[in-house]
């Protein structure tokens, strides 16, 4: 199961993409998560100062 990011709630600082070890985590407009690359470690989860992303 991999994480989701709430686009509404993203602040967009990027503190999830440093914080992934398998680089799952796709920046653009939006950030958004690679369901492939995720191992649903939580690390993005854990640091994201907005609480953006949960469990989908």
């Amino acid at each position: 199961m991999a994480h989701k990011i709430d686009e509404a709630t993203c602040v967009g600082c990027g503190c999830c993409k440093d914080a992934c070890p398998t680089e799952a985590i796709i920046a653009g407009d939006k950030y958004s998560i690679d369901a492939e690359k995720c191992v649903d470690c939580g690390a993005c989860a854990s640091t994201c100062p907005a609480g953006a992303i949960s469990a989908s």
